[in-house]
Order: C-alpha cells, then sequence, then structure tokens
C-alpha cells in the first residue's frame, strides 16, 4: 500500500511539474473547524481543526504532532529538494520566517524523495535551517495536505481556515499572505 502510494505521488508530481502558476489562490474548505472534537485538543487545551490531526518526524529525527500548532497562524511550504522553483524561492522563505518568528509559525514540509540527506542537503542550500521541517519520504503529510506537486504552500489562520498557492512565491508574496493571516 505503501509503495502504490509513492508511485501515484510520484507519478502526479512528474505531470505536474514543480507547481503550477504562481499567483492562483484557492479557497480551502476548513475541514473540521466547525465542529470541532473535544478528543482532539492541542496541548494548549485549544481545539485542533482535522487539518492539524496529523503526525510526523522532523528532519531531525524528533516526533511532531500538528495539533501543536492549533490555534496560532502557520505557513506550510511542501518542497522537494530537485525542485527548481523551491530551491529558487527558499531563500525568501527564510526571510520572511525570520521577519515573522514568534508570530507565525513556518513548517516546511520535504517530499518526493527516498533519501533523506538529499532532504538535509536542501535545507542547508536554502537558508532554511530555522524553520521546521517534516521528513515526509513516505508522503503521508502530502496525501493528508491533499497536496499534489511542489512548491506548494498552504496558508491557515489560528481558526483553522487554509487558503493555498502554488511557487515559486517570492517575498513580497508570502508577505502578503502572512499578513493576511495575521488579519
Amino acid at each position: 500500500m505503501k509503495k502504490a502510494l509513492a508511485i501515484v505521488i510520484s507519478a502526479v508530481s512528474l505531470l505536474a511539474g514543480c507547481g503550477g502558476a504562481g499567483d492562483e489562490t484557492t479557497a480551502v474548505e476548513p475541514t473540521a473547524s466547525a465542529s470541532r472534537s473535544p478528543a482532539a485538543q492541542s496541548p494548549a487545551g485549544q481545539d485542533a481543526p482535522q487539518t492539524l490531526r496529523f503526525k510526523g518526524e522532523t528532519l531531525a529525527g524528533d516526533a511532531f504532532d500538528g495539533t501543536s500548532l492549533a490555534g496560532k497562524p502557520v505557513v506550510f511550504w511542501f518542497w522537494a529538494p530537485w525542485c527548481p522553483k523551491c530551491l529558487a524561492e527558499g531563500p525568501d522563505v527564510a526571510k520572511v520566517a525570520e521577519k515573522f518568528k514568534g508570530r507565525v509559525s513556518f513548517v516546511g514540509i520535504g517530499g518526493l524523495e527516498k533519501d533523506k540527506g538529499r532532504l538535509r542537503a536542501f535545507v542547508s542550500r536554502t537558508g532554511t535551517e530555522n524553520l521546521t521541517h517534516l521528513d515526509d519520504r513516505t508522503g503521508k503529510v502530502y496525501s493528508h495536505f491533499k497536496v499534489t506537486s511542489q512548491s506548494s504552500f498552504l496558508f491557515m489562520k489560528p481558526d483553522g481556515t487554509t487558503s493555498k498557492d502554488s511557487g515559486p512565491l517570492g517575498e513580497s508574496e508570502l508577505n502578503r499572505h502572512v499578513g493576511e493571516l495575521l488579519g
């Protein structure tokens, strides 16, 4: 099953290239912001929307629980180490993450690659070491968020509502999206 999922994700990503046009923003339904269950509360005691109910592992090998982001504005950046658009936008992602440090969480999701060393090398090459990066070699996080190509961004407001955009996104576009998250 895992192998079939990886093949499907790889095939879709090859067909999609490195994503679509850079300015296509679409609204995504907040999967469970209207019907949150008390059982899915974050450690801070806030309800976690369905979108944040996932677990993963950071590139450093630490456990990661998506519900820890509940109630916070979050930028999810889906990238692959061989994607030229992802490489180009990495330094801008790092700048914007630093600018909004402490106010917005940035989470990179490295996927569509089997070699963890290549994921780590990408982080180093792009200067995004200060972001939390998830190791998504299995494709589970990409699938959870229904992301089919890289570079993709998912912007989540504290109430759980989301919007998506395809990269590459430069510093000004990222600043605009983050400004919208902060309202």
